[in-house]
């Protein structure tokens, strides 16, 4: 299990397959910061390997989302580090750059701002735009006691599921009774 990422976004766009910025990224970014790299999610070459990782952990980074590949999987998955990549591969990255350091990315349609809060674990990553964590951090919390209120119920055997058979009749769905 990856420990979950709840940290604020240092971001980093790179040419497919190339790592000198995200190098470069790793002497800049604070402790606690998730550096999120735009590499156009190319699995050809990976983009980090074990070696980063060990500097990032020994900076204190917050983790690290890739849309491009990593490599030595197996020493990257041991750790608790937070790491979120589209894929892996064995060959390893270029180092010509060019690139740019927090500057907008965006991963699969989602973008990311520098300082945004990025949220990650086993099911997958988010990213909430800096402006709008109070907010979200609301509904979140309602939508968790929300939950655990059902949860509740149904370990008690008092989960009512009447909302299933009102939206078929809704829908006009015939039989399904």
């Amino acid at each position: 299990m990856m420990a979950p990422a709840a940290r604020p976004a240092f971001t980093v766009k790179t040419r497919p397959g190339d790592n000198l910025m995200i190098h470069k990224a790793l002497g800049l970014a604070a402790p606690g910061d998730v550096i999120v790299v735009d590499a156009g999610g190319d699995l050809t070459n990976a983009l980090i390997g074990e070696l980063m990782l060990a500097q990032m952990v020994r900076r204190g980074l917050g983790g690290i989302v890739i849309n491009g590949a990593i490599r030595d999987s197996a020493a990257i998955a041991a750790q608790p580090f937070p790491v979120f990549a589209a894929g892996v591969t064995h060959r390893g990255p270029y180092k010509d750059g060019p690139g740019e350091i927090n500057v907008p990315v965006a991963i699969d349609g989602m973008v990311i701002e520098p300082g945004d809060l990025i949220l990650g674990d086993d099911d997958g990553l988010l990213c909430v735009p800096f402006g709008s964590v109070e907010a979200i951090h609301a509904a979140a919390m309602a939508k968790q006691a929300a939950e655990h209120k059902q949860m509740a119920n149904i370990e008690a055997g008092t989960h009512d599921a009447a909302w299933v058979d009102a939206a078929l009749r809704r829908l006009g769905c015939e039989g399904v009774e």
